[in-house]
């Protein structure tokens, strides 16, 4: 019997504040899980007419699927966030695109009738659980040349990008990551970043007066609001002597979560839900490990494609800024200016954060945003590379859209 697939749209959005990782970090006191559990609780309180019970799938992503981040975390988040026992859950893994896997796996089953709403999202507690922890890389890679050393340490590879793009240079990548923190701090001022953000309260501990105590994170925590090219200019280069990637023009480590919810589009309106995103098409691509920044450029072709639209249909942009080299290599093989007014309006990750397998609603909640205020706009896109050589695409239409009739 043949299916019919039904649109799918993004519903909400929110996350955590993002924090540093490490001993002085925010929630370096404060579990992988528990973050999780705030940001789909935060959904559950925005979205009053939706019965829990109606969920049909959690899936939460995470990159080191191990300590508090392990136990299939869809299951034990949503059971911890107090949804019925009759909700599944499960966990997923692609390194950086977690969260947008999360999003894309889910909304693919929407598509097809297997589910009518869902929760997707990620969470990456960086400072409990450093990127490779536990992991063994099979020694065939290197020994074999399967991939190029360099490949298995991400700031190496954007180096690699670097190089591939003589024209970008390091002042071009420290003026990227300058504006980054403009854009950021300006959305902060203008109230645009807060409406997505669950407050966590926290437990922190000052070693040198001995004293504990509990406090309300409200705010992301990597921010540099005052950062300036002549700050930049002298910062270290760790991954090459004379390198061009610094802590400055690349996001840092950092611990948070994310959380969306997804529906049909036909279930959400009669659930009298929000249908802020409609989805249009997805992609995921392979290249090269030793340049993975290079991702985007083809997950965006095959996503573009798919929908039968080109670069120019494309109203914003929402690309993860891992480094600022890879967004600019992005940028310059599309024939788009580094301050396009169309990229990153509320700034990206070199200002924000990037727990790794979070930050793909982070994008699609900062794009949701962008399309209730611009409603001549139809299209956007959120994008980001991936560890170990890949992109993720996944492009939207704004369902406010007027004809471009302001």
């Amino acid at each position: 019997m043949p299916r019919t697939i039904r649109d799918v749209v993004f519903v909400d959005g929110v996350r955590t504040p993002f924090g540093k990782a490490g001993p002085k970090g925010i929630y370096h006191e404060t579990r992988a899980d528990d973050l999780v559990v705030k940001a789909i609780r935060e959904l559950l309180r925005r979205n009053p007419d939706l019965d829990p019970a109606r969920i049909d799938e959690v899936a939460i992503a995470a990159t080191t699927q191990i300590g508090d981040q392990g136990l299939t975390l869809g299951r034990t988040a949503g059971i911890l966030a107090g949804l019925p026992q009759s909700v599944p859950g499960y966990s997923i893994d692609r390194m950086c695109a977690g969260a947008l896997t999360a999003v894309t796996s889910t909304a693919g089953s929407i598509a097809f009738g297997a589910y009518d709403v869902v929760v997707a999202g990620g969470v990456e507690h960086m400072g409990r659980h450093p990127m490779g922890e536990g992991v063994d890389p099979n020694p065939r890679f290197v020994s074999e040349k399967l991939v190029d050393e360099s490949a298995l340490f991400m700031g190496m590879t954007a180096e690699n990008l670097h190089d591939r793009y003589p024209q970008i240079t390091k002042l071009r990548a420290d003026e990227y990551a300058v504006r980054s923190q403009e854009k950021a701090a300006k959305a902060y001022a203008n109230g645009k970043i807060q409406q997505d953000l669950v407050p966590v309260s926290v437990r922190r501990t000052d070693a040198e007066a001995g004293e504990t105590g509990w406090g309300l994170v409200t705010a992301d925590e990597p921010m540099r609001p005052g950062t300036t090219l002549e700050s930049l200019a002298g910062l270290k280069t760790p991954f090459r002597a004379h390198g061009r990637v610094t802590a400055g023009n690349a996001a840092g480590l950092n611990d948070g979560a994310t959380a969306s919810l997804l529906a049909a589009e036909d279930v959400a309106r009669e659930l009298g839900l929000p249908v802020k995103m409609r989805l249009v098409s997805y992609a995921f691509a392979g290249v090269e490990p030793e340049v993975m920044g290079y991702g985007p450029i083809p997950s965006t072709e095959k996503a573009l494609a798919k929908a039968g639209l080109s670069i120019g249909d494309i109203g914003l942009f929402e690309i993860n800024e891992a480094f600022a080299v890879q967004v600019l290599a992005f940028l310059d093989h599309y024939g788009i200016a580094d301050d396009d007014a169309r990229v990153n309006q509320y700034g990206g990750a070199i200002a924000y954060g990037h727990p790794l397998a979070s930050s793909g609603v982070r994008l699609m909640t900062q794009l949701a945003r962008q399309f209730e205020e611009q409603r001549e706009v139809r299209y956007g896109l959120t994008t980001m590379c991936v560890g170990f050589g890949m992109g993720a695409t996944v492009i939207w239409e704004n369902p406010n859209f007027d004809g471009g009739n302001k």
